[in-house]
């Protein structure tokens, strides 16, 4: 059956399964082809008749990821440079003016598509009442290179461009989205991983003030970016690589010359040994313009006063990367303290850990104690951060801590980054392979409806709180209120509060760094 729309760039038509209405693949910004490569996004062309809305639009360039084992990478559609499009599911389109959900998908500002983790119906939609929209938005060397200075000003690219288009699309929903029956005045976003990071910069980004009310960083905070000499050293040898610096023969190069030369920065092996500029080498960059100062730090000073926030982790974050670096299998004391060198007196962080570690009975070798470590330098603590700085500036902040259990591989990665998403998407027992990841039963599903009552409550009042998981206080440095999203949700006071401690004194500067 089919619905259509009235958009302010054309009408658009739609497919009705069940109780929801999709549409898939609708222009947000117009094509970032040609003179428009690393150009900020500029709005789509108005189209005459109706625009049918039925397909995912192609995701945006990245290098293919083959994992069998891990179906959350499996982007699920092809890649084309012309990749701004987001997807829309809704209840109805009228004038009910339901909470939106806005979902920005991770991958480390490298892979991913707002197609993915979505079956033909949404269960958000169904269990909250709220209209679910998911984006694309430009990746890797199309998304996060600074090229201003590489081009002496000839590309002023800022490295933001990524940033850039989700903002186009937060745009687009305060336009449109009442005609999809959402409420352009209660505005949520969420995101994972690098979708997480992005939610914490997007809450320190001028540019975006206003187009969103709530925000839910999962698994990234605020503390992900590159310095502008850092991004500037990465474009130079970007370019070196490709042999020119001159504007126009970069936007003539195919799109596959451009991914073999991101091939190069990136560790040469999953899990393996960093590249020149680290794990990540592309991501928002602190340029002074689209950026003005670190997230934390704007943050902290009120840049999202008001926002309402819930934030958090799982336990073994690192755990999913770890699988990917058979290096640590063999890890001694002194390589454990040689992975932590960048971090200040190392050995007395390790120690800490052991200490806190053995207090519970939980292993304390030294690739248990990197996982965990890395956990917390990367994700946990920025988010508990994140939530303290915030918390001076809107009282309604929530945290979580995931404990649910992977299966896979016989239950070794523990709870590991993106677990959560199989039960939040309602996804977890779509087939053998999800449940193989996520894990399935009366526990996973229960686990679900907790999730996704609080995601959806949350985007509705800015209050998470409900009849599954109970009553769920706001985090303040006291109690440090914390919900225990695992196989027996509750919550807790303080969890894993001497790891936490051990990190007290250490730099912001030096936590969420990838």
């Amino acid at each position: 059956m089919r619905t259509t729309v009235e958009t302010r760039h054309g009408r658009l038509e739609g497919t009705r399964a069940g109780g929801e209405i999709a549409f898939r693949g609708v222009p947000y910004a117009a094509p970032p082809l040609a003179a428009r490569r690393w150009a900020p996004p500029a709005p789509p062309e108005p189209w005459s008749g109706v625009r049918r809305a039925v397909e995912f639009a192609p995701a945006a360039p990245q290098l293919v990821i083959e994992l069998e084992t891990l179906p959350i990478l499996d982007i699920g559609v092809e890649t084309n440079e012309d990749c701004l499009y987001l997807n829309v599911w809704t209840p109805g389109c009228d004038a009910a003016r339901r909470p939106v959900m806005v979902w920005i998908h991770g991958g480390g500002f490298t892979i991913g598509t707002g197609a993915q983790l979505v079956q033909d119906a949404m269960p958000l939609v169904e269990h909250g009442d709220v209209v679910v929209v998911s984006i694309n938005y430009r990746l890797g060397l199309f998304g996060f290179l600074r090229l201003d200075e590489a081009t002496e000003g000839a590309i002023p690219a800022s490295g933001n461009e990524g940033l850039l288009d989700q903002i186009a699309a937060l745009r687009w929903v305060r336009e449109n989205i009442a005609a999809f029956g959402g409420d352009p005045n209660n505005v949520t976003i969420f995101g994972e991983s690098a979708g997480g990071m992005s939610v914490g910069t997007l809450m320190a980004l001028p540019p975006a003030e206003g187009l969103f009310h709530r925000a839910i960083p999962q698994s990234g905070a605020a503390s992900t970016a590159s310095t502008r000499d850092r991004a500037t050293q990465v474009a130079g040898s970007v370019l070196s690589g490709l042999g020119t610096h001159d504007a126009d023969a970069l936007r003539a190069l195919p799109v596959e010359r451009l991914l073999e030369a991101q091939a190069k920065l990136l560790p040469a092996a999953p899990g393996g040994p960093e590249s020149e500029f680290g794990t990540m080498p592309l991501q928002p960059v602190v340029d002074g313009r689209v950026l003005p100062g670190p997230a934390l730090e704007r943050i902290a000073a009120g840049s999202a006063a008001g926002i309402p926030v819930l934030v958090g982790s799982t336990l073994d974050e690192w755990k999913l990367f770890g699988m990917l670096d058979p290096s640590t299998l063999s890890l001694d004391e002194p390589g454990l303290l040689r992975r932590l060198e960048a971090l200040p007196d190392p050995a007395t962080l390790v120690a800490a850990y052991r200490k806190a570690r053995a207090g519970r009975q939980a292993p304390t070798t030294p690739r248990e104690l990197l996982m965990a470590i890395e956990t917390d330098r990367a994700f946990r603590i920025p988010g508990l951060r994140l939530a303290e700085a915030q918390r001076a500036h809107e009282a309604r902040v929530y945290s979580y801590l995931v404990t649910w259990p992977s299966p896979m591989m016989g239950g070794i990665l523990g709870s590991p980054h993106a677990v959560e998403l199989g039960p939040l998407f309602g996804i977890h027992d779509t087939d053998e392979t999800t449940a193989a990841f996520f894990g399935r039963g009366p526990a996973a599903d229960e686990l679900a409806r907790g999730m996704q009552e609080a995601w959806t409550r949350f985007a509705r009042s800015g209050d998470p709180s409900g009849p599954v998981l109970g009553d769920w206080p706001a985090y303040e440095p006291e109690q440090r209120a914390t919900m225990i999203l695992g196989e027996a949700s509750h919550l807790e006071r303080a969890p894993y509060d001497d790891e936490r401690r051990a990190w007290e004194g250490i730099p912001d500067q030096l936590i969420g760094k990838l």
